[in-house]
C-alpha cells in the first residue's frame, strides 16, 4: 500500500512496524491475533528489539498488513536492511507541524484518508487530492496533521507543509509564489536558482516531486484559485488541503475528493475532554460533561478551551457548564452564522482567567503584521522588559491562546488573532493601539538596522532616533548570528515593510525596507528585494522628502538591476540622478553612477559603462567620500581591463588598493585585486596574476562571501589553463562548480562547460 524509505538505523523497522499499525488502526493485541504471534513479540519488533526477524515472521507481518506484489518484497527487504535510503546529502523535507496531543475520534475520515493514499501508491492515474472542507474551529489541521504523522512512513521522500493564511486578518494571505519558495527552501532549492516567474516557479517545483513519494498539506486555504499553482504534478505524490470553504471549484475542476468534517459525535467529544481532564474525572460528573459537550456543539476548537478553562481555574466541570449555558446562544454554529462571532464566546472563557497583563498583551499581540513573533517583539508590543513579558507568554500558551511552534517564536491560531485584534479595537484608545504599532515596528526597524550594520559596516548610515520608550531590540552579536536573525524574521519584516507602508507610517516602510537590502541580496530574494523597494520609493513620494527619494530610487534601481530588468533599472536610477542634481547631492549621485556604469556593462557598453564610472570617481573626490572614490577608482580600472588598456587598469587599480587597505575594506580589495590579476594575466605576467587571485580569494574566504569566491576561482582557472597548470585549474572549476550548484547559480552551467573542455584537451594529449 505504501513505500517506506530506510535509514542506516538498527531501529527503522520497529517504526515501519508501527506505521502500518496505526495505518490499520491496530493496537499491538490486534496485531498478535492476526499474525498469530504473541503480544511480547510484537513489542520487541516494535522497540526494535530483534536484530534478524524471521522470514517467517515477517511474511506473517506482510499478510496482516495486506501487503501484496512489490509492497510485500520491499517490505520483506526493509526487514533485513536490504533496501538503501537516498545519498546521505538528499535534503528529505519534514516539514509537518506537530502531532496533535490528545486526538481523538474521526476514525471514517482517517478511513477515507487512508483509501485516498491507496489510490495515490498505486501511482499509475491523476494526483490524488483530498480536500478537507468545514467549518472554524471544526479540527480540520488536526486531522490532517495528525493523519500525516500516522503515515509519514508511506512518504519516503518527505512531507511539505504550508499554512496559506487563507482568513488572515491582517489580510497577509500567503501567495503562491510565497508558498511555492517556501517549498522549494524545503526541498534544498538555493534561492538563486529559483527563477522570479510564478509560472517558471510552479514548473520548477512540479519538476523535482515529479516520481517522488511525497505528501504535501495545504492548510487554511482560501479558495481554489490560491491552491492550483501549489498542486504536484506527479500521480505519486498525495495532496491534502483543508480550508473553511467547501473548494468547489478544485472538486468540480480538479477532481479532488471532498471530505466534509462535522461536529464530534457525543462519545468523541466526551473522549476529547477525558484526554484532557481525565476519563475518572469525566466519568464522576457525567451530567455536567454532557451539558458542556451540548454546548460546544461538539467543535474540537471549543471543548479543547473549555477543558483548559477547567484546568487552569481548578473549577469544578458543573461550574464551567453554568458558565457555557449562560452563553451557549452564541455557540451555535450550525446556523451558517459568523463562525467569528460564535466562537468569541469561547476564547473569552480564557481570556476572562487572564491576570491583567497577559490580558493587555494578548490584545496588543493582535496588531502584530507578522505570522509569528519573538519575545522581543511581545515586549515592545506591551513595552515591558523581557523577563516580565515571558511570564506573560508563558501565561497566555498555558492557557491555550498562543503557541510556541518553535523555541521563542510564538503565534496565535488564525481566529484567535481575529479575536485579539477584535478585543484591542474595542478595548484599548487610538492613541494606546498606535503607539503600541509604533513599538512593534520600531522594534524591527532598530534591529534590523543594528543587525545590518553588522554585515555591511561600510554601508552609507540611515539616520535613525533613539529607540522608543519599553522598545526591545534584537541581541545579535556576529555576522553569522546576523544571517540567522534575518532568515527567522524574514517573512515578518516583508510584512512590516507592506504593513507600515499601508497604515501611513511612511518613514519606517522606506527606512526598514533599506536595512533590509544587503540581506535580501545575499539570499538572492530578488522579488522580495523589487517589492519592498516599490513600497520605499511610494512612501518616499509621500513624505516628499527629495533626499530620501533619492536613496529609494537608487536601491529600487540596485534590485531591478540584480533581476536583469535593466531598462527599469536604468529608469530608476535616472530618476535618483535627477534628484541628486536638484539636490547637488554628490555622494547619492556617485552611488548612482556606479549602478548605472553596470547597467551600460551588461549591454555590451563598455566606454559608456567606463565613462559612467569616471564620473563616479570625480563625484565621489569632490563630496569627500574615500571609500565611494576608492570602489568608483576600481571600476575604472575594471573597464579600462575589459577594453584591452591593460597598463590603465594596473595603475587604476594600485590606486585603489593603496586607499581600500587604509580603509580596512576587504571586499573593496578583493574586487580590486580580481581586476588587476585580470590585467597581469593578459599582459602575460601570469605568476603576478596567480598571486593576486589568491589575495583576493583570501579576503573573500574570510569574509564568508561564496558567490564572488567561486567568480575568482573561475578567473583564477582561466590564468592557470594559459600558464598550462591544468590540473589546479581543474581542481579550482571543481570547487565553482561545487559553490555556484550550492547557490543555485546559473553561472554553474558556464563552469561545467569550461571543466568538458578541459577533458577534451585532455584527451587530445
Amino acid at each position: 500500500m505504501c513505500s517506506e524509505s530506510i535509514r542506516r538505523d538498527a531501529r527503522v523497522f520497529g517504526r515501519i512496524i508501527v506505521a502500518h499499525r496505526r495505518r490499520l488502526n491496530l493496537t499491538q493485541e490486534c496485531l498478535a491475533d492476526r499474525t498469530g504471534l504473541n503480544v511480547r513479540s510484537i513489542r520487541d519488533l516494535e522497540a526494535d528489539r530483534v536484530r534478524a526477524p524471521r522470514m517467517s515472521t515477517v511474511a506473517l507481518l506482510a499478510e496482516a498488513f495486506g501487503l501484496h506484489g512489490p509492497e510485500r518484497e520491499r517490505f520483506c527487504l526493509q526487514a533485513t536492511g536490504a533496501v538503501a535510503d537516498s545519498p546521505p546529502d538528499a535534503i528529505v523535507p519534514m516539514q509537518l507541524p506537530s502531532d496533535v496531543a490528545g486526538f481523538v475520534g474521526r476514525s471514517d475520515e482517517l478511513v477515507r484518508l487512508d483509501a485516498l493514499l491507496a489510490e495515490a501508491a498505486e501511482g499509475n492515474g491523476p494526483v490524488v487530492i483530498s480536500a478537507v472542507c468545514g467549518a472554524p474551529g471544526v479540527g480540520k489541521t488536526a486531522l490532517a496533521v495528525h493523519w500525516a504523522h500516522r503515515v509519514a512512513a508511506c512518504f519516503p521522500d518527505g512531507q511539505l507543509y504550508v499554512n496559506l493564511r487563507g482568513f488572515d486578518p491582517a489580510g497577509h494571505v500567503a501567495s503562491a509564489g510565497e508558498a511555492l519558495r517556501g517549498f522549494l527552501d524545503g526541498l534544498g532549492i538555493p534561492a538563486k536558482r529559483v527563477p522570479p516567474e510564478l509560472g517558471a516557479q510552479m514548473a520548477l517545483y512540479r519538476s523535482v516531486l515529479a516520481g517522488k513519494r511525497m505528501l504535501v498539506i495545504l492548510d487554511n486555504a482560501r479558495d481554489a484559485d490560491q491552491v492550483r499553482p501549489l498542486l504536484p504534478g506527479s500521480s505519486t505524490v498525495l495532496a491534502v488541503v483543508t480550508s473553511r470553504n467547501q473548494l468547489t471549484g478544485l472538486v468540480a475542476g480538479d477532481g479532488a475528493h471532498p471530505l466534509a468534517l462535522t461536529q464530534l459525535s457525543p462519545a468523541e467529544a466526551r473522549s476529547l475532554l477525558g484526554a484532557r481532564l481525565g476519563a475518572d474525572r469525566v466519568e464522576s460528573e457525567s451530567e455536567a460533561v454532557t451539558r458542556v459537550v451540548s454546548a460546544c456543539a461538539g467543535l474540537p476548537l471549543a471543548l479543547t478551551l473549555a477543558a483548559a478553562r477547567c484546568q487552569l481555574s481548578g473549577f469544578a466541570i458543573e461550574t464551567i457548564a453554568d458558565e457555557l449555558a449562560e452563553a451557549g446562544r452564541r455557540l451555535d454554529v450550525l446556523d451558517g452564522g459568523d463562525a467569528v462571532s460564535q466562537m468569541r464566546t469561547v476564547f473569552s472563557w480564557s481570556y476572562l482567567a487572564l491576570s491583567a497583563s497577559a490580558a493587555d498583551l494578548f490584545r496588543l499581540l493582535g496588531l502584530h503584521p507578522g505570522p509569528d513573533f519573538s519575545e522581543d517583539a511581545a515586549a515592545s508590543a506591551i513595552g515591558q522588559p523581557v523577563i516580565q513579558t515571558r511570564r506573560l507568554l508563558n501565561e497566555l500558551t498555558r492557557a491555550s491562546l498562543l503557541a510556541e511552534h518553535l523555541p521563542n517564536r510564538y503565534r496565535f491560531h488564525d481566529l484567535l488573532r481575529v479575536y485579539a485584534a477584535d478585543l484591542c479595537q474595542s478595548h484599548d484608545s487610538v492613541q494606546a493601539r498606535d503607539a503600541a504599532m509604533l513599538r512593534i515596528l520600531d522594534h524591527y526597524l532598530q534591529s534590523a538596522y543594528g543587525v545590518d550594520r553588522l554585515l555591511n559596516p561600510h554601508r552609507d548610515p540611515i539616520t535613525l532616533g533613539a529607540p522608543l520608550p519599553g522598545v526591545v531590540l534584537a541581541s545579535v552579536s556576529d555576522p553569522v548570528e546576523a544571517l540567522a536573525w534575518f532568515a527567522t524574521e524574514h517573512a515578518t519584516l516583508l510584512s512590516s515593510v507592506e504593513h507600515a507602508a499601508q497604515q501611513g507610517f511612511d518613514n519606517y516602510a522606506w527606512q526598514l525596507a533599506l536595512a533590509l537590502t544587503d540581506f535580501l541580496q545575499r539570499r538572492g530574494y530578488w522579488q522580495d528585494w523589487v517589492q519592498t523597494g516599490r513600497r520605499a520609493v511610494l512612501a518616499a513620494g509621500r513624505l516628499g522628502d527629495r533626499g530620501v527619494q533619492v536613496r529609494t530610487h537608487r536601491n529600487l534601481g540596485h534590485a531591478y538591476l540584480q533581476l536583469g530588468r535593466l531598462l527599469d533599472a536604468d529608469a530608476e536610477l535616472r530618476r535618483a540622478i535627477d534628484l541628486c542634481r536638484q539636490l547637488n547631492d554628490h555622494t547619492g549621485h556617485a552611488h548612482a553612477m556606479l549602478n548605472l556604469a553596470v547597467v551600460w556593462e551588461r549591454r555590451g557598453q563598455l566606454a559608456e559603462g567606463l565613462g559612467a564610472a569616471q564620473q563616479a570617481v570625480e563625484l565621489y573626490r569632490v563630496a569627500g567620500h574615500q571609500r565611494g572614490q576608492a570602489r568608483a577608482v576600481n571600476a575604472v580600472g575594471w573597464y579600462h581591463a575589459l577594453q584591452g588598456n591593460h597598463e590603465q587598469a594596473i595603475s587604476a587599480c594600485e590606486q585603489a588598493l593603496i586607499l581600500l587597505e587604509e580603509l580596512g575594506d576587504q571586499f573593496g580589495q578583493a574586487a580590486t585585486l580580481d581586476s588587476v590579476a585580470l590585467a597581469y594575466h593578459h599582459l602575460g605576467r601570469l605568476s603576478d596574476s596567480i598571486d593576486a587571485y589568491q589575495r583576493a580569494l583570501g579576503f573573500l574566504r574570510h569574509l564568508g562571501n561564496r558567490y564572488y569566491e567561486a567568480t575568482v576561482l573561475t578567473h583564477l582557472a582561466e590564468c592557470q589553463c594559459t600558464n598550462k597548470d591544468r590540473q589546479n585549474a581543474r581542481d579550482n572549476l571543481a570547487k565553482a562548480h561545487e559553490i555556484f550548484t550550492d547557490l543555485g547559480c546559473p553561472e554553474a552551467e558556464a563552469v561545467a562547460t569550461s571543466l568538458c573542455q578541459l577533458d577534451h584537451l585532455d584527451s587530445a594529449g
